[in-house]
């Protein structure tokens, strides 16, 4: 089956000048062209539905290009375990940032800059103490 750079994008939801930045970094390139139109096929189908799963995985175009080029197994894993890595940070933060929202919906001062733990938080960090420790301070 072949496809137009409109029928590509309806079919996930996307604008046509998201593909077109995409042919642009190298993710993507049409079939062929006909009249000076971008013709797809299936394979390109399951391509923009790599390049969105890559995006949902935190993957920046640029590292999925990075991925898709990669030319054999272990360069393509290297990239993977740097993507995990830069997730489970992610995760790190907002955990912590989970933890300060949820003090400050549970604290019973009225207003949240007026509570003690708030205030030693604050200048646990002035102190240059990360959040991780300014969260766990007194």
């Amino acid at each position: 089956m072949e496809y137009s750079i409109g029928e590509l994008a309806d079919r996930f939801g996307l604008a046509t000048h998201v593909l077109r930045h995409w042919e642009d970094m190298d993710l993507l390139t049409p079939a062929r062209r006909v009249a000076g139109r971008r013709v797809y096929s299936t394979a390109h189908v399951t391509r923009v539905a790599e390049i969105l799963l890559g995006k949902d995985a935190g993957f920046s175009l640029e590292q999925l290009r990075e991925l898709f080029t990669a030319p054999d197994r272990k360069q393509r894993r290297e990239v993977l375990r740097s993507q995990l890595a830069q997730v489970r940070e992610r995760i790190v933060r907002l955990t912590l940032s989970e933890t300060l929202l949820e003090h400050g919906l549970r604290c019973r001062h009225e207003d949240y800059q007026a509570c003690p733990h708030f205030q030693a938080m604050v200048l646990a960090r002035v102190d240059g103490v990360d959040l991780a420790e300014a969260l766990d301070h007194p």
